[in-house]
């Protein structure tokens, strides 16, 4: 009986060191990965940039007045020679007036100095033959000298006053037209900084007009990736507003940092033709690589890379097994939060990017 007895209580030993052993193993740990690919990153930072206009023109009259009218909208796409704005030509329309009739004042001012020539002409002509003849009193061709003198400055002081009196008029037709405003440049209205009642003065701007024909994208680069970017560096452009996705043209970087972030500014250039894009639109502006990466370079998660303590760096991969391993790898350049993996890293090799805090050597995961 003492047999069976201890018999049982060894059975009941092995079965509770079985379920100790169990409860002693832990469950797995959850984390995120990703599968390593050849270029699977194209320069991932995304940057936030606003569009600009390529040219702002801002439109004034040349004289003063009271503005009659404005004829266009802000956003409103003009051409070159639209008519925008007017101002009130009662001034000037009164100015033509009387330059006109001072014209036509001057001219028969002429007419009469013409007529006055032609009679002391005419009587110079027969004085002279009489005078070479020597029949004709000294005084008396004197005389008609003196009366064709005086007849021809007045005719040359009447003409005088025709040619001024045109230029006046001139003039005052001149400041009757500029009291239309024309379009100098085709574009969209920016912005209109006078309305219909208020004074113009000489150039004072009356509206904005924006080129949008091609715009440009600003975007603020931090001081560290700006070497990587060049003039012609490949670049997407998605603005969200429109559902529009561009390719960026031209790269125009600029030169002086912010003073507080360290950034500089940089303009893509993007072709607009249907005028889609509107200055202040809100863009995301991807970096595309260009190959530069080479054949057999990886580009992974800034955050996934882990230091040790004899400074070498190491990334947590994920076996067949689920199982956890420290993988040293060794990094290349940085693009924004991804960094080129040059050497350590295999095709289709699966990475912890999030929870690996947890993580140990061995360490069973899901994903």
């Amino acid at each position: 009986m003492k047999k069976y007895i201890f018999l049982l209580l060894g059975v009941l030993a092995v079965i509770s060191c079985s379920e100790n052993k169990k409860v002693e193993q832990k469950a797995p740990i959850r984390v995120e990965t990703l599968v390593v690919s050849p270029g699977m990153i194209d320069n991932a930072q995304t940057y936030v940039g606003i569009v600009e206009e390529r040219e702002a023109t801002a439109v004034s009259f040349t004289s003063m007045g009271v503005v009659k009218r404005i004829l266009v909208k802000e956003g409103q796409l003009v051409r070159r020679g639209q008519l925008l704005a007017e101002i009130d030509p009662t001034t000037s329309s009164n100015s033509v007036e009387v330059a006109h009739a001072s014209v036509n004042q001057a001219k028969d001012m002429v007419k009469q100095a013409e007529a006055a020539y032609n009679q002391a002409k005419d009587a110079y002509d027969r004085m002279k033959l009489l005078h070479d003849n020597g029949s004709l009193p000294e005084v008396k061709w004197i005389e008609a000298e003196t009366r064709l003198a005086q007849a021809t400055s007045a005719l040359n002081t009447a003409r005088s006053g025709v040619a001024s009196a045109t230029a006046t008029e001139k003039i005052a037709r001149k400041g009757l037209a500029d009291t239309r405003l024309y379009a100098p440049v085709s574009g969209v209205i920016g912005k209109k900084q006078l309305v219909a009642g208020e004074t113009a003065l000489p150039s004072q701007a009356v509206v904005n007009i924006l080129d949008i024909s091609t715009v440009k994208v600003k975007v603020a680069v931090p001081e560290a990736e700006i070497g990587g970017i060049n003039a012609n560096t490949s670049t997407t452009i998605k603005v969200d507003a429109i559902g529009r996705s561009y390719r960026g043209g031209r790269i125009e970087k600029g030169v002086e940092a912010d003073a507080l972030t360290h950034t500089y500014d940089i303009r893509i250039n993007v072709v607009n033709r249907d005028f889609k894009l509107l200055p202040g639109m809100v863009a995301n502006v991807s970096f595309n690589s260009n190959g530069a990466q080479g054949i057999g370079r990886k580009s992974i998660p800034v955050t996934s890379v882990q230091k040790k303590s004899d400074g070498t760096l190491f990334v947590w991969t994920v076996d067949k097994n689920n199982a956890a391993h420290r993988t040293r790898v060794k990094i290349g350049e940085t693009h924004g939060n991804y960094v080129t993996v040059v050497d350590g890293l295999s095709e289709d090799q699966r990475i912890v990017t999030e929870g690996y805090q947890k993580l140990s050597e061995g360490t069973k995961v899901v994903y």
